[in-house]
């Protein structure tokens, strides 16, 4: 029987099922050194390899023996001995006196450094401001402390894990432990057919450049100079997609932190390189700041004409009425949309619960039902309906057994990609098909991750209200929008949803607080609401006896 198969090394059997599968599927893109290692670690004694993994996946990069004790591992002394052979442990690691805090007791600190201290009753964090005053020179662990008896091990290989990790997820969001939920059952994930082929990267220059721009973004969080960095981010070559949107994202995170220390003429030009999908009305708001208000309006009045998304459109329209009125320019005539049905309630404040719980507890009939769904609810219906859409296993899509949802979900392709599995899907909505093809889903993918479906709020109850009562023309209406800006639409839904089943009738109730106001996605929705016909109102809450007023 292999070891591999005794229970108490589940960690490492997932770790060479990933080796295998990175084997598999990306053998052309490993270099030799990678390919050593992927060989050497196979013929390591076991409890070598078992130890590399349990340090692989705890926070380090530094571990005391002392604190290493794993039953099925034994004497980790022994079984380190031929990671520091190879190098991929580290014995003498020099270790600033932050890192040797983080490894040793107070009492330890007391015994190592008592001495040179002002007083032994101060706390670490003061121990090592005080300390840190006298110590500068970082050291191995065992000049630090040469009376303890306990040796420190350094992970030497965290940049190449990473980059194997990165190669089998395809982010680094995901780590190790997605293979140790999903043999407990605490996710499970859709299974998807994937072949040899399926992978995320097609070449080594794009994982290169995945990382490297994950090293700028945590240089820049630790307080990096945005000049610094911003040479270096423009001479990467983006070949894909991918890697284009990601440095997008990355180079809009600097313009905002940019705009915040008011560098207004700093920040422009990084927003103009992002083509994040909020950069260019950041730039006209910036553009303002610096009084350049004809070019503001040359750039809004672009954007108005082909906006990015909703939330774009309606934040250039605001920027526009105050570019008009600086630049003298008449406003165009502009109907003004009727406000939501409105409701003003004074409650009690109920202990433990929300404003909207309060008022679904308010609002809650034995014939007309309440529930708090804000944005769960229409999304898992979507999902439901969706499913083999969202899950078509379509190149590049998938290629790992842990995806919740497909890589290119939030993909200006999404759609286009699906376009003709999405119609056939949503085709069903024009008869009573739909409602019995939610529920065969609702029963068979059960608990399955998903990036729409809440299974801890869409209970059978709810799903045979909400099909007994939401007409179909509406259903079809949200899942269209839905399908315009996936990731931005999926947020600003109303709070609550009423259902009246002998009428086969709803409302929608969005709630606000004291103080509260509706935000501009809740505006976006409640206006599109309207505009179909669907009921939403909007409920204004004051607690009784206070002197609050909307």
């Amino acid at each position: 029987m292999s070891a591999l198969s005794d229970p108490r090394f589940y960690y490492l059997a997932n770790f060479h099922r990933a080796i295998a599968w990175l084997e598999e599927r990306y053998d052309d893109l490993f270099d030799a050194d990678e390919r050593r290692f992927l060989a050497e670690f196979q013929q390591m004694p076991l409890e070598s390899r078992a130890l590399l993994v349990r340090l692989v996946m705890r926070k380090g990069p530094h571990f005391r023996a002392s604190k290493l004790d794993y039953a099925e591992i034994g004497c980790p002394r022994a079984a380190a001995a031929p990671l520091l052979e190879a190098g991929w442990l580290d014995g003498r690691a020099a270790l600033g006196l932050e890192e040797l805090f983080g490894l040793l007791r107070k009492d330890e600190i007391l015994d190592c450094f008592g001495a040179r201290l002002s007083s032994r009753q101060l706390r670490k964090p003061e121990l090592l401001a005080e300390l840190a005053e006298q110590e500068a020179e970082p050291r191995p662990f065992a000049d630090w402390c040469p009376q303890l008896d306990d040796p420190v091990y350094s992970l030497a290989i965290g940049e190449r894990i990473e980059r194997l990790r990165l190669m089998f997820f395809g982010n680094l969001h995901q780590d190790w432990s997605e293979f140790v939920l999903a043999d407990l059952g605490i996710m499970r994930y859709e299974t998807v057919p994937l072949t040899r082929e399926s992978r995320g990267f097609a070449s080594r220059e794009e994982i290169d450049g995945h990382l490297f721009l994950q090293r700028c973004r945590e240089a820049f969080e630790l307080g990096a100079e945005a000049q610094e960095l911003l040479p270096l981010i423009a001479a990467l070559d983006c070949s894909t997609a991918n890697l284009q949107r990601r440095r997008g994202r990355l180079l809009y995170h600097i313009g905002q932190q940019l705009e915040r220390e008011a560098d207004w003429e700093g920040a422009l030009p990084v927003y103009a390189a992002s083509g994040h999908a909020a950069a260019r009305q950041r730039q006209v708001r910036v553009l303002e700041r610096l009084e350049r208000h004809a070019d503001a309006y040359e750039l809004a009045v672009q954007a108005e004409a082909e906006p990015q998304d909703a939330a774009e459109a309606q934040l250039i329209e605001r920027a526009l009425v105050r570019l008009r009125r600086q630049l003298g320019l008449a406003q165009p005539a502009k109907t003004k949309a009727a406000p939501p049905a409105r409701i003003d309630l004074e409650l009690e404040p109920v202990p433990g619960l929300s404003v909207e719980q309060c008022v679904q507890l308010h609002l809650q009939r034995p014939n007309a039902p309440v529930h708090y769904v804000e944005n769960t609810l229409i999304c898992s219906l979507f999902g439901l309906l969706c499913w083999d859409v969202v899950f078509a296993p379509l190149h590049g899509a998938f290629f790992h057994p842990f995806h919740s949802g497909p890589a290119d979900l939030f993909d200006s392709r999404f759609r286009s990609r699906r376009a003709e599995l999405l119609a056939a899907r949503l085709a069903l909505l024009d008869s009573d098909a739909y409602a019995d093809e939610m529920r065969r889903i609702h029963r068979a993918k059960q608990g399955l991750q998903s990036p729409f479906v809440y299974w801890e709020l869409l209970d059978e109850n709810l799903l045979e209200q909400a099909l007994a009562c939401l007409p179909a023309a509406h259903l079809k209406a949200w899942f269209e929008r839905l399908l315009q800006d996936l990731q931005a639409n999926r947020a600003g839904m109303p709070d609550l949803i009423q259902f009246y089943p002998a009428e086969g009738r709803y409302r929608m109730i969005e709630v606000k607080g004291p103080g509260d106001r509706l935000q501009d996605n809740q505006k976006r929705w409640l206006t599109f609401c309207a505009e179909h016909g669907m009921p939403v109102e909007v409920c204004y809450v004051t607690w009784a006896g206070a002197d609050d007023a909307v």
